[in-house]
């Protein structure tokens, strides 16, 4: 993948032994995570975190301890390409079309339990990122962190690339070149069927037709599409009158670094954000700061990256913006990575709750998530965040169907439906079914982690003989086993 700026992701790991309050069931000293800063971090290294039940606020990565915090939060993603929208989800799309037409409202809010913010995040409910002091690296310590001139200390110390990051199927190219249809004279599209004669054809619709009356079938057989039921693309897609009281415009536009469109928004998202904080979740008016929009919804560690291979716009972080009639009413904060579309939050204009927006954006998303696997195709599910089944709002999650789980043992994924009848017994399950299954990327060997010393890439084993004073082996075992292996050899551990 082409990046802007480091080929290393660079963190700060700050443990998880302390209690924090819990922003659902509101224990005060109940909600345990491990922590570290990123100050950089490429989406395949991302990607592996929130396979591990990793996820960010902000600049900050967090994992919630689940056999210990009071409400355990697991990984859960949807399958985009397979998701049909329910009778629930066709009545919120329709609500929306009725509002645009007609402006019409639905009085109170949304009372079947579908509208909570796809990502509602532990430290969006009403807390804060732990007190850190992340060590202040200067641009150029970030973009260009030195590989040690030793060769014992060299081995097998590399930046990630494309080819080291992940696995591509052994009868892809490596480089597609780009999107375009043939010119004149070079030849057929391979990308459409072979030309066949008009005899041919003809001939081969009299068979189907004579074998149609051998089987006793109608002649005219009605068209098979018209009777299937409407796909998500086309409840979204439906045209409005040119009488519309409403017109509805949704804009994707990258947050980290900044894009033009993004800063010419910027006051406009932060009043909105500002106004959700204080009606919904019933912030004072100083809670919601600038900054603190900022550090939550705005900073990023992701790199902006491109790939032959993947979507257009790019991976790394954005902003979906929801403009009604040329204001912003919603704002869904995403990260598109090498596999997904994850979501982060989702804030709204308190006058229109009674149109489920939490609801309705996520199935934006997962109908973006879909438009973006015709150009990159494992890029096909949409994370939404974490599922806690013992917060009974945030069960909503679970109705985004096929969905999986994220077994906090295993790292493997389970099928929701399996994974309830465990839940509904406890707070914190094995999801996998398998008793002899373990974590395939499980630590093996610290010495293979890398780390950053005194601005020098080091693999663990080096910096260990270097070391001086007190020993940190624990410390970073405990980190190097909490990421998996394949991460540990990759991402840069700050050591000071």
């Amino acid at each position: 993948m082409a990046s802007t700026g480091s080929s290393y992701s660079i963190v700060e790991y700050f443990g998880g032994d302390d209690g924090y309050r819990c922003g659902y069931c509101k224990n005060e000293k109940g909600n345990f995570s491990h922590g570290m800063w990123s100050h950089a971090m490429t989406v395949q290294d991302y990607q592996d975190l929130i396979d591990r039940g990793w996820r960010r606020s902000g600049k900050y990565v967090y994992k919630p301890v689940m056999n210990k915090t009071c409400c355990p939060q697991y990984t859960i993603r949807c399958h985009a390409l397979n998701f049909q929208p329910s009778k629930t989800h066709k009545k919120i799309l329709k609500k929306i079309k009725k509002f645009l037409i007609k402006g019409e409202t639905p009085v109170g809010q949304c009372d079947d339990g579908c509208d909570g913010e796809p990502m509602d995040s532990a430290f969006g409910e009403g807390r804060e990122v732990p007190p850190l002091s992340p060590v202040k690296m200067q641009q150029c310590q970030v973009e260009h962190p030195v590989i040690s001139s030793n060769p014992e200390e060299t081995e097998d110390v590399r930046p990630a690339t494309s080819e080291t990051l992940r696995e591509e199927p052994a009868s892809s190219p490596a480089v597609k070149g780009p999107r375009h249809a043939p010119k004149p004279g070079e030849g057929a599209d391979p990308k459409k069927p072979q030309c066949r004669k008009a005899k041919d054809l003809r001939k081969e619709r009299r068979q189907q037709k004579e074998q149609r009356r051998q089987d006793g079938e109608a002649l005219t057989s009605p068209n098979p599409a018209s009777n299937q039921p409407k796909n998500l693309e086309e409840f979204i897609a439906d045209s409005l009158p040119d009488d519309a009281l409403h017109r509805l415009e949704v804009r994707l536009v990258r947050s980290a670094p900044p894009s033009p469109q993004f800063r010419a928004s910027f006051n406009a998202s932060y009043q909105l954000y500002k106004l959700y904080q204080m009606a919904i979740h019933h912030d004072p008016p100083d809670k919601p700061s600038e900054s603190q929009f900022k550090r939550f919804l705005c900073d990023s560690p992701l790199e902006a990256e491109t790939s032959p291979d993947g979507p257009e716009v790019g991976y790394g972080s954005f902003h979906q913006q929801y403009w009604l009639d040329g204001r912003i009413v919603a704002v869904g904060v995403i990260d598109i990575l090498p596999n997904c579309v994850s979501s982060v939050y989702l804030y709204y204009h308190p006058d229109f709750a009674s149109l489920s927006l939490g609801s309705y954006s996520a199935l934006r998303e997962i109908a973006f998530t879909r438009q973006l696997q015709k150009q990159s195709p494992k890029l096909c599910y949409y994370y939404l965040g974490f599922y806690i089944h013992s917060c009974p709002k945030m069960r909503y999650k679970g109705q985004y169907r096929p969905s999986d789980l994220l077994c906090p043992e295993t790292y493997m994924w389970m099928p929701i439906e399996k994974c309830i009848p465990r839940l509904e017994t406890s707070t914190y399950a094995r999801l996998s079914e398998d008793p002899q299954a373990g974590d395939a990327n499980a630590l093996k060997d610290l010495s293979r982690a890398l780390v950053l010393h005194r601005r020098t890439v080091m693999p663990y084993a080096a910096y260990a003989r270097k070391r001086k004073g007190s020993s940190d082996e624990k410390e970073v075992e405990h980190y190097a086993s909490l990421v998996g292996q394949t991460c540990a050899e990759r991402i840069l551990l700050y050591r000071a």
